[in-house]
């Protein structure tokens, strides 16, 4: 998977946290469809920060290999 891809990912997962975060009543985020977009956004999150830990593991082998 190269970068491009990656960066990509990242952007359309942005995306869906701009959206569930117009659907999240924020007076009940804890009934109903807030529920499932609280999830959303939490679910975003989380494949944002394992693209970045794979970039970051991308590039530590790319250094390794060049020694």
């Amino acid at each position: 998977m190269n970068k491009t891809f990656s960066i990509i990912l990242i952007i359309l997962a942005l995306g869906l946290i701009a959206y569930n975060v117009t659907l999240v009543d924020f007076e009940n985020p804890f009934q109903g469809d807030s529920t499932v977009a609280l999830i959303g956004i939490v679910a975003s999150l989380c494949a944002i920060i394992l693209l970045l830990i794979f970039m970051t593991s991308k590039k530590i082998q790319k250094k390794l290999n060049k020694d």
